[in-house]
């Protein structure tokens, strides 16, 4: 299976945008395989520094991850206020940790203006985002979190760094 919705400027992107490998996570902050993935992905992003694009969209899981769109949504939130990366670390550091009283202590702990981070909450551009990440992982065939797509196209194997990179070529 291929991505269907190529990256782009809506998307949150860490590394080199002309990177040769790109790797992108539909993922949810409440799983407890994603949060495995994200230690996974900060070896990849270690070991090849400019030479990977990483882009993460959500993929909230609400059927079975009660905290897992209001994670999502506080993560877009904190995007708005530039601070996507460091919500999203947050989030996968402290997964049994997501309710609403939680997202407003991190939000603190990343000095973002929580009155507006709380407001923001409620802007429907906020679930758009997550709802569009969702949609564009359910054209692509996801099914499932974490997913990983690289190059475009989709990994299924070992979750593991050396697999991913094998896969990868490298």
């Amino acid at each position: 299976m291929a991505l269907r919705e190529a990256v782009s400027k809506k998307d949150h992107i860490q590394g080199s945008t002309n990177a040769p490998i790109e790797l992108v996570e539909y993922g949810d902050y409440q799983c407890p395989y994603c949060g495995q993935a994200y230690y996974v992905v900060k070896k990849i992003q270690k070991e090849l520094g400019d030479k990977l694009k990483f882009v993460f969209r959500n993929f909230p899981l609400t059927n079975i991850h009660r905290y897992a769109a209001s994670a999502a949504i506080a993560s877009e939130v904190a995007g708005g206020m530039k601070k996507f990366w460091e919500m999203h670390d947050m989030l996968f550091e402290n997964q049994e940790h997501l309710d609403d009283s939680h997202l407003l202590q991190y939000a603190d702990e990343l000095d973002l203006d929580v009155e507006k981070f709380e407001s923001d909450f409620s802007n429907p551009k906020y679930t758009s985002k997550v709802e569009g990440d969702l949609e564009s992982g359910l054209r692509s065939g996801v099914n499932g979190t974490p997913s990983f797509f690289i190059n475009g196209e989709k990994y299924e194997g070992e979750m593991t760094a050396e697999a991913i990179l094998a896969f990868a070529g490298l």
